[in-house]
């Protein structure tokens, strides 16, 4: 999300072919790659954990000494071994295309798609428990923050602006972050300005910056509501994927508002591609990708999709990541010099799939 710019590309069918690229905004200049072969990984933990939702990636500033280096990749399940939802308590790890388990929590706790890591040694990740797997009984939850080794160190609980927090967006600046959370039991936005240290992660800080986004329970997929966050440092924008909407939002001022903007401006709505937006993050090339949940404006033809997309709202390619509808959910990518990696969970195999590209 750098100097050279070229087409971010992705086609799973048969053959694979990915075009990754900076995020230079000057004339663009396109590159091929050819990728590593794809890797899928089981991300059911020994306890039978299943419905992997949130997926980060350990930074490259991440401190040393503890269970997690830079480059690892976590994935947080949502569901018991019985397939309820909301009742998922662990982590996983993936090293070298091996799984381990990172952490796991003690019931009531239902782990969502807002899962991210800190550069200053932590792992913040949403709890949107549920005490029977529907959305009837679903609590606001919290944040829990755990650290490298894995262990709870505390919660963020805040029900003003945490309620049911169902995806979240990091910038992150070393001992100072802003956390944006999208909260599937109100269809708002929050922003935690946080502090973090060697002592731990504080709360400076909790605004609403948004909200208007429609937002309802759902047996199939728990709830639709705002999801997918991504933020420009750049611009000072969040954008959101509002499911239930089945659009992408731009807030402004995101990173410094002390009020709330409403939702934003739409930026794309595209009932063709569009199935029920849901996790969101940029490609190294600038572009937006959004996963689909297909109970949204549905289409078996077109199941399980990833969309990319511009921000200015033109569509660019679409990839399906299992042949069955309702299996994409959590997505994230890394660029570290030349290479680039992106991870998209299947949530119909209970599994990560991880594209490498490199340019050398």
């Amino acid at each position: 999300m750098q100097s050279k710019r070229c087409h971010f590309f992705i086609m799973l069918c048969g053959a694979l072919t990915l075009m990754v690229a900076s995020r230079a905004i000057a004339a663009e200049k396109t590159m091929p790659f050819l990728p590593s072969p794809v890797v899928r990984v089981s991300t059911i933990p020994a306890n039978g954990d299943v419905n992997p939702y949130g997926v980060a990636f350990v930074p490259m500033q991440f401190p040393s000494g503890g269970m997690l280096a830079p480059g690892d990749i976590l994935v947080s399940n949502f569901n018991n071994n019985q397939n309820l939802q909301g009742t998922g308590t662990t982590i996983v790890r993936i090293r070298n295309s091996a799984a381990s388990l990172f952490f796991q929590g003690t019931a009531p706790l239902g782990l969502s798609t807002a899962l991210k890591v800190l550069k200053a040694g932590y792992v913040l990740v949403g709890n949107f428990p549920s005490a029977d797997g529907t959305c009837q009984t679903a609590q606001d939850g919290s944040i829990l923050v755990i650290n490298s080794n894995g262990v709870l160190l505390g919660s963020i609980v805040n029900n003003s602006v945490i309620a049911g927090p169902w995806d979240a967006a990091l910038h992150d600046n070393g001992s100072s972050a802003q956390l944006f959370i999208a909260n599937g039991l109100s269809g708002t936005i929050s922003r935690l300005n946080l502090n973090a240290s060697s002592t731990g992660v504080t709360v400076q800080s909790a605004t609403t910056i948004a909200s208007g986004y429609k937002f309802q329970c759902d047996p199939a997929a728990f709830v639709d509501a705002p999801t997918g966050l991504t933020y420009n440092a750049a611009t000072d924008t969040l954008y959101v994927a509002s499911t239930l909407d089945n659009a992408v939002f731009a807030v402004p001022d995101a990173g410094k508002t002390t009020s709330d903007q409403g939702t934003g401006t739409v930026i794309y709505q595209d009932q063709q591609h569009l199935h029920g937006a849901l996790a969101m993050c940029f490609a190294p090339n600038g572009h937006l990708l959004v996963s689909n949940n297909d109970v949204i404006n549905g289409d078996p033809n077109q199941p399980s999709e990833i969309v990319e997309f511009t921000t200015s709202g033109q569509f660019v390619k679409e990839l399906s990541v299992d042949p069955n509808q309702g299996g994409s959910f959590g997505i994230g990518q890394q660029q570290h010099g030349a290479t680039a990696q992106f991870a998209a969970v299947d949530d119909n195999a209970d599994s990560l799939i991880i594209w490498t590209l490199d340019s050398n």
